[in-house]
Order: C-alpha cells, then sequence, then structure tokens
C-alpha cells in the first residue's frame, strides 16, 4: 500500500471553496483509503492506496465534486517522489528562510518552451529552478512583491500548479513517513 500526499489547489482561501478538513477525511475513510490525515487547513491530505497517484488525484477531484460541491484541482505525489523533492532542492544553499521558499508542484511536466522562458526571466534577487514536474522558488523579499509569482499561473504554464511553502512540504513529508 502506497502513501500518497494530495495537495488540493485554492481550497479554505477566506470564505472561497471550503473544505472542512475532518468531513474530507471522513469521506476518504468511507471511500476505502486508509489512514486519511490532513495537515493545515489549505488543502494537504495523505491517504494510502494502491492506486496510482494520478487516478488518486482525478479520484479525489471527483469526490470533492460529488460531496462539497466544487472544482477543485488536485496534484498527488507519491511519498517517494515527495522525498525526491526534498532531497533535490536545487536551491538548498540559497534559501535561508522556509518561510520564502516554495514548491510549485505542476500536474504534468512543462513544455521545453516555458521552462525556457522561466529560466532567462530576470528575477534577481529572486531564484527559479525547474526540476520535472516541480518548480522551486525563493522569494526574496517575500510573495507578495515577488516577480516569479506572476509567471507562475497555470494560463502562463499550461498545466495545473498549486505551491506550497518548504515548511509545508517538509511537514508533509515527515507526515507521510509515520507508519
Amino acid at each position: 500500500m502506497a502513501r500518497h500526499i494530495a495537495l488540493l489547489r485554492g481550497i479554505n482561501l477566506g470564505a472561497r471553496n471550503r473544505v472542512p478538513m475532518p468531513a474530507l477525511r471522513e469521506l476518504l475513510a468511507e471511500r476505502g483509503y486508509e489512514d486519511p490525515r490532513t495537515l493545515l487547513q489549505s488543502g494537504n491530505v495523505l491517504v494510502s492506496s494502491r492506486k496510482r497517484p494520478q487516478a488518486v488525484g482525478r479520484e479525489l477531484e471527483a469526490l470533492i465534486a460529488e460531496r462539497f460541491g466544487l472544482d477543485i484541482p488536485v496534484v498527488v505525489r507519491s511519498r517517494d517522489e515527495l522525498a525526491a523533492v526534498v532531497g533535490g532542492n536545487p536551491l538548498a544553499g540559497v534559501a535561508a528562510d522556509p518561510r520564502r521558499l516554495q514548491v510549485s508542484f505542476l500536474s504534468a511536466a512543462l513544455e521545453p518552451s516555458v521552462v525556457s522562458a522561466l529560466e532567462a526571466a530576470d528575477l534577481e534577487p529572486e531564484r527559479l529552478a525547474v526540476r520535472g514536474r516541480e518548480i522551486y522558488v525563493w522569494h526574496a523579499a517575500g510573495i507578495q512583491r515577488s516577480a516569479a509569482a506572476k509567471l507562475l499561473t497555470d494560463a502562463k504554464l499550461g498545466v495545473t500548479a498549486t505551491a506550497r511553502n518548504w515548511n509545508t512540504v517538509t511537514a508533509l513529508l515527515e507526515l507521510a513517513g509515520e507508519d
């Protein structure tokens, strides 16, 4: 049984897209997912399943639409994939504050032209690195004034993206590692 980390995009931000975490955990348990857990209120869900990550994501999107009436994109990584994201952090030597280091998890790999445009962007003092289906960004002055953040919309990337700060990423890996 594999452990999966489901990242729900854009829930529980103010009054929009409200999904109560206890109700979500209950729904997942009802539908056969083992040991559903959530971290924070911002759409971080861990489940165990024999299904592949993409199948888990599609099913969670359908369950959320059915139960809560919301069209919420879900990006899923296996525990091993998340461990590789943490272990392969290309900005580890740059990012001094883990709250300003974000990882955007993508639903699919970017087109090469999009990767080239991102890597060519003048973002100083920010740093950006694309690695497979993740984009690591060091927001040196915070995300509010971030030039990089403006480049990471679904429309510009051509795929669904949902971001988590480094503290959340490492907390999810730690929670996923529990037996």
